[in-house]
């Protein structure tokens, strides 16, 4: 297997408008980013991956771009991002970006000069339908609601926008759309970065004869049989790696919906030169019913971990995994995978931290999740800020759905939970900002911050920052083989890591009540323990409520 930087270093992802205002306007800015450097470091961990800060009109937190070589003036401007660039390089952390290629902001000049006429030479950057039986082109829906036609009215023609109407979806079949993607990739490259997450990177190939949906209820399904992985999908990154990319000792990640065990080999494959990895979603949608994360249905643990499994068996010795289980588009690990409660808070969370950095392929750690911030449930929808939920919010106003009980639903299930301001302290605005932030702070900042975890040595976060120790000198955490114990079992999650020197066994207890390993079929009981999120007492034979266990042989 080839050894390299990206496989064995760890992500942190920072979310820049919640992560830390210098400015004082209740927005996280780039300064913010630079001037909390050290305590990065401190994690341990090595790259970055900066959430959007171009130029952008925000209709979707800077995921619809204006201009893709400007840095937005309210994160600080080019200036900023050059000295946080700087000064990452001098601590020796990386700096990998987020761009969002599959569709741009319909504030960008190429969409301006698209929807002028019919003929103008911009047109074929994006798609263009006329009305079909009076009506959208197709029944495809947005993934934030209502149709993704918008009908124009200086044409009288649709537009396609698969997510909010003002993201229109760029088109890669159009080769000068590809030579501004190139140019623009290539921009970045020369300017040092070091890699780049590709927004939803699945979706940039379409269907062209645009047909409706089979299943429109069914929307996991119509992702990826109508939206992703379109017939040119392959060839698109083919030919971007092949002209930019591969020039540069850079990392690559697609996020991937629609992407599954069938086709994701074809994505990440090290014979393809496509791309290094991406973000598959079948652990991330696996509570999503048939009307998507709205209707969230139980998911039994034996399901949870065939995820795991089955991935790494697909990927090994042939392609290489994004390891994680939150971010900027999710609820906040330690409440959907853990316990959020009072009693198991912080050792949940420490088991979370024990799974992500001991399963094969790269980290990626979300901010905040290293202290174990939890989701919020603001009291009214009127305190929330993110375009999804407040579409699927008039969704279900319009299907007459209880709204007390769909607010609930938002308390679980919104983008929100992830977005709300980092939590440095127990000051004012959880010493995020000096004036209100643009998304209220969760009321628990005053137990669940930096400053109060800094210096206990048994805090989540400083558990981090031993897991992560472990991970950096242990490659055959890295680059070992695994495999799943019991598959079966409904509570524990036990697994081998193993190379030709090395042997270590991971214990977590996915439940509230203590549970035996006695029918476990492995070689335990000659293994010392490492770490454990407990303090004392560390049988392997009997694990308590959410303890986690790393032993060695």
């Amino acid at each position: 297997m080839k050894k390299t930087w990206w496989k064995e270093g760890i992500v942190y992802q920072i979310y820049p408008r919640s992560f830390n205002d210098t400015s004082g306007n209740g927005l996280g800015d780039i300064p913010g980013i630079t001037e909390k450097l050290d305590y990065i470091k401190s994690l341990g961990v090595d790259i970055i991956w900066l959430c959007p800060v171009y130029k952008s009109p925000n209709d979707d937190n800077g995921y619809d771009i204006s201009d893709y070589r400007a840095i937005s003036e309210e994160f600080g401007g080019s200036s900023a991002f050059d000295e946080l660039l700087e000064k990452m390089h001098e601590k020796g952390l990386k700096l990998v970006m987020d761009l969002v290629l599959n569709h741009s902001s319909d504030e960008h000049e190429w969409f301006k000069e698209s929807r002028k006429s019919k003929d103008n030479p911009y047109r074929d950057y994006y798609f263009w339908k006329p009305a079909k039986n009076d009506k959208e082109p197709n029944n495809w829906i947005s993934f934030f609601s209502g149709s993704a036609w918008l009908k124009d009215d200086i044409t009288e023609e649709y537009f396609l926008h698969l997510f909010t109407k003002k993201q229109p979806d760029l088109n890669w079949e159009n080769p000068k759309v590809r030579k501004e993607i190139h140019d623009i990739v290539e921009f970045w490259c020369k300017k040092g970065v070091d890699g780049f997450r590709m927004d939803v990177i699945s979706l940039i190939s379409k269907q062209l004869d645009f047909p409706d949906t089979e299943y429109p209820k069914d929307y996991g399904r119509t992702i990826k049989n109508y939206y992703a992985n379109g017939p040119r999908i392959h060839e698109y990154l083919n030919e971007l790696n092949k002209k930019v990319l591969s020039k540069y000792d850079i990392m690559t990640v697609g996020e991937g919906p629609g992407i599954d065990l069938s086709n994701g080999l074809e994505y990440v494959h090290e014979d393809r030169d496509e791309l290094n990895m991406i973000f598959h979603f079948d652990h991330m949608f696996i509570d999503n019913g048939a009307g998507g994360k709205y209707d969230p249905i139980d998911v039994p643990l034996p399901k949870f971990k065939k995820v795991f499994n089955d991935w790494d068996k697909k990927l090994k010795d042939k392609g290489w995994g994004s390891i994680f289980l939150g971010n900027h588009d999710f609820s906040r690990m330690v409440s959907r995978f853990g316990d959020d409660g009072f009693k198991h808070h912080a050792n949940s969370a420490k088991l979370l931290a024990m799974l992500l950095l001991t399963i094969r392929g790269t980290t990626y750690i979300y901010q905040g999740d290293e202290i174990g911030m939890t989701n919020v449930a603001y009291p009214s929808i009127d305190y929330y800020n993110d375009v999804e939920t407040l579409g699927s919010w008039k969704e279900a106003v319009k299907r007459g759905e209880n709204m007390d009980e769909f607010l609930k639903l938002v308390h679980r299930q919104s983008r929100d939970n992830a977005r709300t301001p980092m939590q440095w302290n127990n000051k004012i605005n959880a010493g995020f900002s000096d004036s209100n932030p643009w998304l209220r702070v969760n009321p628990n900042y005053e137990k669940i911050n930096v400053e109060n975890q800094e210096n206990d040595p048994n805090s989540i976060l400083n558990f981090y920052r031993k897991m992560i120790a472990i991970r950096k000198t242990n490659n055959v955490l890295v680059y070992g083989e695994y495999i799943c114990l019991n598959e079966a079992d409904e509570n524990l999650f036990v697994y081998k890591r193993w190379d030709k020197s090395d042997l270590y066994i991971v214990l977590l207890n996915f439940s509230d009540e203590t549970q035996t390993t006695e029918h476990i079929d492995t070689d335990i009981k000659a293994s010392h323990l490492v770490i454990s999120n407990y303090n004392h007492n560390h049988s392997f034979i009997n694990l308590r409520p959410w303890e986690a266990q790393l032993r060695k042989l």
